[in-house]
């Protein structure tokens, strides 16, 4: 069985840090409610209105 070409997986903008991320397999059944790269983003999703990157990102 031949493995995915990690280049071609699906890719996203997370909303807090505007960084991209790529889909992981542990995210494979959520993966179009996934909206944040990490949990200390998805943490800071309050922030995403008075600032454009987390402190924690910089």
């Amino acid at each position: 069985m031949k493995k995915p070409d990690k280049a071609n997986l699906p890719q996203k903008v997370c909303l807090v840090c505007g960084r991209p991320f790529s889909w992981r397999k542990k995210w494979e059944r959520q993966w179009e409610e996934v909206r944040y790269c990490s949990e200390r983003c998805r943490r800071h999703k309050t922030t995403i209105s008075t600032r454009t990157v987390p402190p924690s990102c910089e």
